[in-house]
């Protein structure tokens, strides 16, 4: 498949209502996709909507909405409002999340979530092609649901996925699968899980980037990026996977004593540089490349905050995506 270029809406800073001029620059650059997150900011469906009816060049991407904190029929039918919306141009990436998002801020209990995932997945597909759906899955019941409004184009259905079992899954059940915090060494490993995937199959990964060329902010961002995902004990089990366990284990060691400082100061720079892309412009735009080489189709990069995009506002944001896009590779 054609390699895309993504990037990751919407951008701190900016109000949703004054996205219009940051969509137009995305495509002006060469961006193809949108793809938004769902954590605790926006929700991930209201600014695709937003972008959907601004800039009809774009493709537009959920990475992703949890499969536990909307129910069956209502993430069927926000899907295919949005599909509606877009013909053709969204998909709908989906995945577990996490206990904090699941349980700690949607009270919803985080149980079973691969079983969730691969029901939710199961029960979409017919749904959205507006199919009578009735029936028990092992994680959940529906009776005799059905979408009035189905949309003409279903959008394709994405997965994401860490480690082998949900890789397999992905591959064996959804359109394409969508990674997460890892290297562009990495993607070999992952994909090697996913070999019975069909040719149309789609690799989306997230990339964080620091746009600066100050390497000790960048990794001082890194480093608390780092703590923040790589402590989730899915994530940890990943990275374990991946035979990071001896360069993270003083990290985990200190950040279950609860030496926050200590687990910062345990991550070595290589780490950082091997995860979090920093740099000029254009070297960002190498390293996001280096995943694509490794076989990803649509990189999706999500930026983080410098003092030169904070100072600089919306112009400098502008100019940044410009540096950014495809057009000046």
């Amino acid at each position: 498949m054609s390699m895309r270029w993504g990037m990751t809406v919407p951008f701190n800073g900016v109000p949703l209502a004054g996205h219009a001029a940051v969509f137009t620059a995305l495509a002006d650059a060469g961006f193809t996709d949108a793809w938004s997150a769902e954590v605790n900011g926006t929700d991930g469906f209201t600014p695709l909507t937003l972008a959907a009816a601004w800039e009809p060049r774009l493709r537009l991407g959920t990475a992703i909405a949890p499969v536990f904190t909307r129910g069956p029929g209502l993430l069927a039918m926000t899907a295919a409002a949005l599909a509606e919306s877009a013909p053709g141009r969204f998909q709908l990436g989906i995945g577990a999340s996490s206990p904090v998002v699941v349980g700690d801020w949607n009270a919803v209990a985080f149980d079973k979530p691969f079983a969730r995932s691969r029901d939710l997945l199961r029960f979409l597909r017919p749904a959205l092609a507006g199919e009578l759906v009735d029936g028990d899955f092992d994680t959940f019941t529906v009776r005799r649901f059905r979408l009035e409004r189905p949309p003409a184009v279903p959008p394709r259905i994405m997965l994401a996925a860490l480690r082998p079992g949900m890789l397999r899954l992905a591959a064996a059940e959804a359109d394409g699968v969508i990674l997460n915090w890892l290297s562009s060494a990495d993607v070999a490993t992952a994909l090697a899980e996913t070999k019975q995937a069909g040719p149309d199959f789609e690799v989306a990964t997230r990339i964080f980037l620091v746009p600066t060329e100050d390497a000790g902010y960048a990794r001082t961002i890194g480093r608390r990026l780092i703590t923040s995902y790589l402590t989730v004990p899915a994530y940890a089990a990943f990275h374990r996977w991946l035979g990071r366990s001896e360069t993270l284990a003083p990290m985990w060691a200190a950040w279950q004593a609860g030496d926050r400082k200590g687990a910062l100061a345990a991550i070595p720079d290589s780490l950082v540089d091997e995860l979090i892309v920093h740099g000029s412009p254009a070297a960002c735009r190498a390293r996001v490349q280096a995943y694509a080489d490794a076989g990803v189709t649509i990189p999706i990069m999500a930026l983080m905050p410098t003092p030169e995009l904070t100072s600089g506002g919306l112009p400098a944001l502008l100019e940044l995506i410009d540096g950014l896009g495809r057009t000046t590779a």
